[in-house]
């Protein structure tokens, strides 16, 4: 496949934005376009990023669309929350583009909780649901939004005072059953023919706002969940990357929370065993025949906060320490490294200066790292490396506070620590 698409990831700083650029970073098929309608992290991610698109619910927002993807000669949008998707499929022939996306009723279903749990509510085990507070028998119950994303207006409500309180707050609520058990995500794959091509469960072991930040493969129960999938994908149209999320009632059965027509955020745990939902829902989209394999090797994710940075520097060459700095403890730093060649990229030289205590060439061959300098400077001990830096478009790389703030001192350019060099990478 010669062809190489452009995709439009929208909104491109989401969680799931986030994990579309992790799983297409590296396509040689994909050139992708970030764009988002607040400043979020998207603008850290995406070296190609447009922003201030009007809000989904904005007239103007199918404009604004249709505009970016004429400019950019977008092939198709890949769209990253739900509600997003349900309005771009709707426009789709207003657009001018594809939209990677099930079928605009298969989406609408998934939006509404209450339209999945009465869709499904003969064909698999939903959670029971009660009209008003005024049915229940027994508590705890839990109450949740019809539509809603993460854990926002989620609540387990131990009494009928604290329940009607939270109904004020979040009227269009559902208040369902309370179910006890462990809660799983399965990642799924459909292609174009309707055909199930892949489905496996995980554990979501943590959870931070709405969010799995730590979650693992199941292998108990296979059958079971394989099962759900497939009465899923019979009864609904779906295709490309889709998920359902399960919990398990006081008596252990697999009760349906939610079905949703996109990728999961933690789905990064199975594309790390090799199934990558984003680019095979793009080749899908555009007709080509995929197939899904998985490695088998034991894997557990676990999720933080990550930082990025946007540092404003005009670099054109970086002379760089050896010794507990690109050498510690004798290992490569290979957070160092990565920058390195990062700057042989973008075509900055590089050179080592280091007041190494041994034939500084011998150790580089030793680890490998002997052609990545444009010039290596050898100082004795009682040396000062200021002397040795031209100044002109250079940053300074040395683990020794001596060492930057005389370079700092003398020569008033930027100086780094090992420790701070994560602010410099892409």
């Amino acid at each position: 496949m010669n062809k190489r698409y452009n995709i439009l990831v929208f909104p491109c700083g989401s969680e799931i934005g986030l994990e579309l650029y992790r799983s297409l970073q590296y396509s040689v098929h994909v050139n992708l376009l970030g764009a988002s309608s607040i400043e979020d992290h998207g603008r850290f991610v995406y070296p190609n990023y447009v922003n201030s698109v009007p809000f989904v619910d904005d007239p103007g927002f199918i404009p604004a669309i249709r505009a970016i993807v004429a400019a950019h000669h977008i092939d198709a949008i890949y769209p990253s929350m739900d509600a997003v998707i349900t309005r771009l499929s709707l426009a789709e022939d207003e657009i001018g583009c594809k939209v990677i996306a099930s079928p605009v009723a298969t989406t609408e279903i998934c939006l509404s909780k209450k339209k999945t749990y009465e869709y499904f509510k003969d064909i698999i085990r939903v959670p029971g649901m009660f009209s008003s507070l005024d049915e229940v028998q027994q508590y705890p119950v839990f109450i949740k939004p019809e539509v809603g994303y993460g854990s926002r207006g989620v609540k387990l409500v131990l009494t009928e005072v604290q329940g009607r309180q939270h109904l004020v707050e979040y009227p269009h609520s559902l208040i369902l059953e309370n179910l006890p058990g462990e809660e799983y995500t399965v990642d799924c794959f459909s292609n174009s023919e309707g055909q199930l091509l892949f489905s496996r469960p995980r554990k979501r072991k943590r959870i931070s706002n709405g969010i799995s930040v730590h979650t693992v493969p199941v292998s108990e129960r296979l059958e079971e969940f394989t099962a759900i999938a497939q009465k899923i994908n019979d009864h609904l149209p779906l295709r490309g990357a889709w998920f359902y999320q399960v919990k398990e009632s006081a008596a252990g059965e697999l009760v349906l929370l939610e079905i949703a027509s996109r990728l999961a955020g933690s789905s990064s745990l199975y594309r790390n065993l090799g199934v990558n939902f984003a680019l095979l829902s793009i080749f899908d989209a555009f007709g080509h025949k995929v197939n899904v394999f998985h490695n088998d090797y034991p894997i557990e994710l676990d999720r933080a906060l990550d930082n990025k940075y946007k540092v404003r520097l005009d670099i054109t060459k970086a002379y760089v320490d050896f010794d507990d700095c690109l050498l510690l403890n004798g290992q490569v730093n290979v957070q160092l490294v990565a920058l390195l060649y990062q700057f042989l990229n973008k075509g900055i030289k590089i050179m080592l200066i280091t007041k190494h205590d041994r034939v500084v060439e011998d150790t580089l061959a030793r680890y490998r790292l002997l052609n990545i300098f444009d010039e290596i400077i050898h100082l004795p001990k009682e040396d000062c490396k200021y002397r040795y830096i031209d100044p002109e478009g250079a940053i300074f790389i040395d683990d020794s506070f001596a060492e930057r703030f005389q370079v700092h001192q003398h020569l008033h350019i930027p100086v780094f620590a090992p420790d701070n060099i994560e602010c410099l990478l892409d």
